[in-house]
């Protein structure tokens, strides 16, 4: 990857430099790449003071090498390994975000040689970077950009519809479950065995979840049955062995999660065979009878669980106790004709 210039290690904090200004702000200024593709360099200074450089930082801090006039000619073919030349760049003040990157998948992607993997201007923009969970909606449409199919799902999902159509913010956006700088690869087993546990950080919340009257019983419920304990199993084991055991995503779907009320829920009752019959082959139609779901055993649902396990949970303390009854009472006896 090119550099667009230098890099200096001094950074400013005044405001855009007005020699800068007095080029860069007329709108018909460009350049043109060998690639033939041009580069507008209009900066719209309304922009970038709103912004959260806006006030902090002068143009070379950014672009040290272009303080000298004429500029230096560009060492970059086109457009992309001119954006390409400055990922070091945002390194210099953001150093920590920066070495995330460098363990994600993006720049694993970018290193084999595919030029299009996002880097940091790509997610933030340059001039006009502003909070990016402001409004916290953006986080997913700027993911959208790139990964469009699966921004489409996200949108028609149960978050996705409270997040873009009702503004809310206590559900999930990309980064949320996939990281943010240090975004992970959801093909790893790693990623895998850490997915029940990202369910877990808003599904096991008592105070988000009883705004909506769903459970938090959902964690304990999962890692009680044949499901969770096999899953503890493999995650106790190795990061780098893959579960075939199945997860919170494998029920529920990934990106396109719905109710579990919507007719279209791959764990509605009606649906549940076919879910199930996705690991389990050969499973007939009372096979998903046996599976609880998230809920405790009570009166009202499954009864005959709810009286097992009382049933046993009476039983085995009044045959101990028994058992010691006798016991001491024998001690007694010996103890009494002694």
């Amino acid at each position: 990857m090119a550099s667009p210039g230098p890099q200096s290690r001094e950074q400013s904090t005044s405001q855009p430099a007005p020699a800068c200004l007095e080029c860069h702000t007329n709108p018909d200024l460009s350049i043109t790449f060998p690639s033939g593709e041009r580069l507008p360099l209009y900066v719209d200074t309304e922009a970038f003071e709103e912004s959260v450089h806006g006030g902090r930082l002068s143009c070379d801090a950014c672009h040290p090498a272009q303080t000298r006039y004429p500029h230096p000619p560009l060492q970059v073919a086109d457009h992309r390994d001119y954006i390409l030349g400055y990922y070091q760049v945002c390194g210099r003040c953001h150093f920590e975000n920066y070495a995330k990157t460098l363990d994600s998948v993006h720049y694993t992607v970018l290193t084999a040689g595919r030029k299009e993997a996002p880097t940091c201007a790509d997610c933030h923009s340059s001039h006009d970077v502003t909070r990016p969970d402001e409004p916290r909606s953006r986080i997913a449409k700027r993911c959208g950009t790139c990964h469009e199919a699966i921004y489409e799902e996200y949108a028609g999902s149960v978050h996705g519809d409270a997040l873009l159509g009702q503004g809310n913010r206590d559900v999930p956006v990309c980064t949320d479950c996939h990281g943010v700088h240090e975004i992970r690869s959801p093909e790893k087993p790693a990623f895998r065995l850490g997915s029940v546990d990202v369910c877990a950080q808003c599904h096991s919340d008592k105070e988000r979840m009883e705004k909506y009257g769903i459970s938090t019983n959902v964690l304990k419920s999962y890692l009680d049955d044949f499901h969770g304990k096999t899953f503890t199993f493999y995650k106790g084991q190795s990061t780098q062995v893959w579960p075939e055991t199945p997860v919170c995503t494998d029920c529920h779907g990934v990106h396109d999660i719905v109710s579990v009320d919507s007719p279209d829920s791959p764990v509605l009752k009606e649906n549940l065979l076919p879910t199930c019959r996705r690991c389990h082959a050969d499973a007939g139609p009372n096979f998903p009878s046996a599976w609880l779901s998230h809920y405790e055993p009570s009166v009202s649902r499954a009864p005959l669980v709810f009286g097992a396990r009382w049933f046993y949970r009476l039983l085995i303390p009044f045959i101990i106790g028994g058992l010691l009854l006798h016991i001491a009472l024998d001690v007694w006896r010996l103890a009494r004709n002694r």
